[in-house]
């Protein structure tokens, strides 16, 4: 293999044009989406079908794999490329549709009852990407990438403008580059919404001549997976962000740390940090600009706490995660106590687009305080589940119903909890509110990273709370005791009260025993932990008390306050139920209304799941 190093940006231009026969070659291409979610329903056997089918017909078509779009919802997701006409992507493809669509493309004909939609033009009965409920109101500037490119070539990511920004900003004094960020108001998309630009200008004029950059890419919320769709989709991006901001601050050595339990992430992050330092983005006198940086990974073995960031700088320094008081703050003194600069995944990839495009044009989205586009996982009871790029200010109701797709089956919208497992529910009532930090917080909940959680009338507050207070039970570090034993206390109250043996003081001390917690925990996770108590005590309020006082849970959920029964009107005797009963507990002759022996029935619900007639019934 020649010399591949790119020196000056002529050698960039050539490696676009090369790119640019990649993405759209003169023949038909066929791309899997190969993301996490995409090979967990799938994608992997559809890819292999393909391959395949292609082999098997010897059809002149090239066969590519890209990451996630978004729309984890539709996978797996195949995109369908034929010269000279629009791009399109089929929905929820399986093996057998797959080598279908291998027939059909080979013949240049198109399956519009498979599609989802097009892209770069309008196709007769197949709508524009734009059009799609789902992207509608989606503003993409980080996921831009996201889908369209091989997330592991160098070559595409360079034909879709990657690292001409690097050459521009080696080009630019450190200071210019961090007044550009400071001018676009950029926070950081990873918690607490600290300005980029004044944390940067506080590392760039600390003292010291070494000086460290880390990518936070240790993303533990459940239900959120937005840097990690981010680190398998773009890795390029981010890394190319992470390499101007070091040369902003000072910096020559960068650490990306990241969860062993992303694998696919960890291997895309490998193989840009690897082709980067081939092609000489990365290293020594980098575009011949006399500025060095490297970059290793660290790996971490899944502490939540690890979020917190003087917590993962100990775990990068293979100390034990625990938190340390601030001041000094990291951009003072941070790893190996010199000045360092933590910014997550999403903060790092808006680098080059705001470099490239200007502050005024980032800040011209968003909020007075909150600028440019967040990306959120929208989870839960909702139609359409996916990673979702918005503009700061989109309101929930928005979020929910016009990209989410709204509530399945007709149930009722009870609340959306934003911020992960610390974060607060916030009910019906404030369904109109926008997105920002300061009308979430003003509501008791947070930005975080971006999970939001949608639920319906079925779930239960009481018992969803007491699920995020298990988790962050073994997640706090155990170092303050407030944090510690404040949040065994809780789930310990809150266990008793979803098995029906609430007493009428516990919701006092619930409330006392959040604010204590919040109040004097030595950092961000216990600061926040309490935020699912909290606001649920003073939005289901009514749900507690029916739980305490009543002996009853209003959603069905707490087995022990619930009976299931079943109406004498709607049975039809069908057996149904008998055979899904594990204990033996319904009996009834065919074709007669069957009962349940509440002694022996344990409450697990198969036979609410398997009735077909609405029969079955819980009180």
């Amino acid at each position: 293999m020649g010399d591949t190093k790119i020196r000056k940006p002529e050698d960039l231009e050539k490696l676009r044009a090369e790119g640019l026969k990649l993405i759209s070659p003169d023949r038909s291409k066929i791309t899997v989406g190969m993301a996490t979610c995409g090979i967990a329903q799938g994608a992997k056997e559809v890819f292999d079908a393909i391959n395949e089918e292609v082999s098997t017909l010897e059809a002149n078509i090239i066969v590519a794999r890209t990451a996630c779009i978004g729309y984890c919802q539709a996978e797996p997701i195949v995109e369908v490329y034929l010269p000279g006409k629009s791009r399109i992507l089929y929905h929820r493809v399986t093996p057998k549709k797959a080598r279908e669509l291998v027939s059909l493309t080979a013949r240049g004909e198109i399956k519009r009852e498979w599609t989802l939609y097009s892209i770069e033009s309008s196709v007769e009965g197949i709508p524009p990407m734009e059009e799609v409920p789902f992207y509608k109101k989606q503003v993409k500037i980080v996921t831009r990438n996201c889908g369209f490119i091989d997330p592991r070539s160098i070559t595409e990511y360079v034909a879709r403008g990657g690292y001409f920004v690097l050459a521009k900003a080696l080009g630019m004094k450190p200071e210019g580059l961090i007044d550009e960020i400071s001018r676009s108001g950029l926070r950081g998309r990873g918690g607490a919404g600290f300005l980029t630009g004044r944390k940067w200008a506080i590392a760039r004029n600390a003292k010291g001549n070494q000086k460290y950059m880390i990518c936070n890419g240790d993303e533990g919320d459940p239900g959120a997976y937005m840097d990690r769709g981010m680190m398998e989709g773009d890795p390029f991006a981010v890394l190319e962000g992470m390499t101007i901001a070091a040369y902003a601050i000072g910096a020559n050595q960068g650490y990306w740390y990241t969860r062993d339990e992303y694998p696919l992430a960890l291997e895309m992050i490998t193989n840009a940090i690897d082709n980067a330092k081939e092609y000489g983005l990365l290293g020594k006198d980098i575009l011949r600009s006399g500025f060095d940086f490297d970059v290793r990974i660290a790996r971490g073995a899944g502490a939540f706490v690890c979020g917190e960031e003087t917590a993962l700088i100990a775990s990068v320094e293979a100390r034990p995660p625990n938190p340390s008081p601030r001041p000094p703050y990291p951009a003072i003194s941070g790893l190996f106590s010199k000045p360092t600069v933590i910014n997550n995944v999403e903060t790092l990839a808006n680098i080059p687009q705001i470099i490239q495009n200007g502050a005024e044009w980032f800040s011209s989205r968003g909020t007075q305080s909150t600028k440019g586009t967040k990306v959120f996982s929208l989870v839960g009871k909702i139609k359409n589940n996916g990673l979702v790029e918005v503009p700061m200010g989109i309101s929930l109701r928005e979020m929910v119903f016009d990209i989410g797709g709204g509530i399945p089956g007709g149930a009722k919208f009870k609340a959306v909890q934003s911020g992960g497992p610390s974060g607060g529910l916030i009910p019906e009532e404030f369904i109109d509110t926008p997105v920002d930090y300061e009308h979430l917080e003003a509501l008791g909940a947070i930005m975080g990273s971006g999970g939001m959680i949608v639920t319906d009338e079925s779930t239960c507050m009481v018992d969803l709370t007491k699920f995020f207070f298990d988790f962050l039970k073994y997640e706090s570090c155990g170092k303050c005791a407030p944090c510690r034993e404040g949040i065994r206390q809780a789930h310990e109250i809150l266990e008793r009260i979803t098995k029906g043996e609430g007493k009428d003081i516990d919701i006092e001390t619930l409330d006392q025993v959040a604010h204590m917690v919040k109040d004097f925990s030595l950092c961000a996770l216990g600061g926040t932990a309490p935020n699912p108590l909290i606001t649920t005590l003073k939005y289901f309020r009514n749900e507690y008390l029916a739980h305490i006082k009543e002996k009853r849970c209003p959603a069905g959920v707490c087995k022990n306050l619930i009976t299931y029964k079943i109406d004498p009107e709607k049975c039809n005797g069908c057996h149904v139920c008998i055979r899904s009963c594990p204990q033996g507990a319904i009996t009834g002759e065919k074709k007669k209304v069957h009962s349940i022996d509440q002694e022996g029935c344990i409450k697990c619900g198969g036979c609410l799941e398997a009735c077909k007639f609405d029969a079955v019934i819980v009180e």
